[in-house]
């Protein structure tokens, strides 16, 4: 009875544990790694271990680190069923299709630039097709209702409050007439923040892998976040520059259009267009509007009333190329949410590059971004980007507002964790965060009282009898 850590081990992205009970393997979460590209290239790419030898997944939720790789997976073997919720599968169908297209569309780039350097081709980590095939291995999930998943292995999903249908999950094990109660938190999410229900408790755990993206931070304060949000907007519409807020598809998008809704709502918002330019997030939104069963009390008595703050008066979805181009010459202030939200790919990119050069301009940084990203090298204030192999100069305002996260931070991670029998708690594992991060989370929840805390390698082991 073991787990192996075979991804988001001391970095943020690529989440996947592989789980070993009675001779079957189940793995937790199987996403992509983002960082340089060769290297998240290879990463993806090759597995570590046999996906056919897997028996089940158990998926945390639709954040391409933790999901997106699960179509190569089964291109690669895995023939079993992937766990999940109902609200975590509508928005994989979405994600991965997307993501499908964008392999191809890169690697169509990336060879032609081979073709000129004389090196080989390289191939997409998976086609449409691995998509259609992975979606008929997903199975939906209530909450709080506990599974068999393989011999020994028992699940319950429990809502982690980080974007639509996010789970934390508590898995019972059972081996030679040993039992083990391990917790999974995938990644956890915050009180009171909009649209969706807070975090809820798994109970108690023998052993807990643990994310750790901000275990060293705290976050800003959610009091006046908005009218912080409001001041920045109408600075950079008072120079008559644009907005652009690199953001998630999933979740991040629909949260920040809601907090733009409620600041229309109260009279804060100033008189100027606002774009969602994301393909993925238009149709995540609708796959929000289908599960109202993961929406808080506030956003549930929103839709009774009929108010919709997923569209509203100046807020306006693009989906053609040629729209999205059209953004570019745009005359005036205006706000411009696209993808990706750490600005590796997708449309940001071509409005990155229409508009960081330009002081009148911002920047609006409101998700985490990972070490080697554009969106790191733009929150380090580089004074110059590369942006699709050309160099810009940074003049534009980059602006960081942290209160926007959907991920814990060190307060809440320690104050979830210590919600647990600490007596029985005899290992927690921190994954998903840079080491000095993991570190300091690891130091906060020893001061507190927890027996055991690793930082685990990749590849490291943990014996879970």
């Amino acid at each position: 009875m073991r787990i192996q850590f075979w991804g988001a081990a001391r970095t943020v992205t690529g989440s996947r544990h592989l789980l070993s009970v009675n001779g079957s393997q189940v793995l937790l979460d199987c996403g992509l790694y983002q960082g340089r590209r060769q290297e998240s290239y290879e990463r993806n790419k090759n597995f570590p271990f046999d996906p056919a030898s897997v028996h089940a997944v158990v998926l945390s939720h639709a954040h391409a680190d933790h999901a997106g790789n699960l179509p190569n997976l089964v291109r690669s073997g895995f023939t079993g069923t992937i766990h999940t919720t109902a609200a975590t599968r509508d928005l994989c169908n979405v994600m991965l299709y997307d993501s499908a297209y964008i392999q191809v569309r890169d690697v169509q780039v990336v060879n032609r630039i081979h073709r000129k350097k004389g090196l080989p081709p390289v191939d997409p980590l998976y086609l449409p097709e691995d998509v259609t095939a992975t979606m008929e291995q997903i199975a939906s999930v209530a909450y709080r209702r506990t599974i068999p998943v393989a011999d020994g292995v028992r699940i319950t999903f429990h809502d982690a409050g980080h974007i639509l249908g996010s789970a934390v999950t508590a898995i019972d094990l059972s081996e030679q007439g040993r039992s083990v109660r391990l917790g999974f938190t995938g990644d956890l999410g915050r009180k009171a923040m909009p649209i969706l229900k807070d975090p809820e408790p798994m109970g108690d755990a023998d052993v807990l892998i643990c994310e750790s993206t901000y275990g060293g931070r705290q976050h800003e304060s959610r009091d006046g976040m908005k009218e912080r949000l409001a001041a920045v907007i109408k600075a950079t519409a008072d120079r008559g520059g644009k907005v652009i807020v690199p953001a998630f598809s999933l979740g991040r998008t629909q949260e920040f259009v809601y907090i733009l809704f409620e600041l229309l709502d109260a009279g804060l918002l100033p008189s100027i267009p606002v774009y969602v330019d994301s393909p993925l997030a238009v149709n995540a939104t609708e796959v929000f509007r289908m599960h109202p069963e993961c929406f808080d009390q506030e956003t549930l008595a929103l839709l009774h009333r009929h108010e919709d703050p997923f569209g509203w008066g100046r807020l306006r979805y693009v989906r053609s190329v040629d729209e999205s181009k059209a953004l570019n010459t745009h005359d005036g202030p205006c706000v411009i949410i696209s993808a990706s939200g750490m600005c590796e790919a997708g449309r940001v990119l071509h409005h990155l590059a229409n508009s960081v050069g330009d002081p009148k301009n911002t920047v609006l940084i409101i998700s985490y971004q990972a070490e080697h990203t554009l969106g790191r090298r733009l929150v380090d204030r580089a004074p110059e980007v590369k942006i699709m192999g050309d160099v810009y100069p940074v003049r534009a305002q980059v602006t960081k507002l942290n209160a926007f996260s959907a991920h814990a931070g060190q307060d809440e991670l320690v104050e979830y964790v210590s919600s647990m029998d600490l007596k029985r708690l005899r290992t927690v594992a921190l994954v998903h965060g840079e080491p000095t991060q993991a570190e300091q989370l690891k130091a906060a929840l020893e001061a507190r009282g927890v027996r055991k805390v690793v930082v685990p390698d990749v590849g490291d082991t943990l014996d879970l009898t």
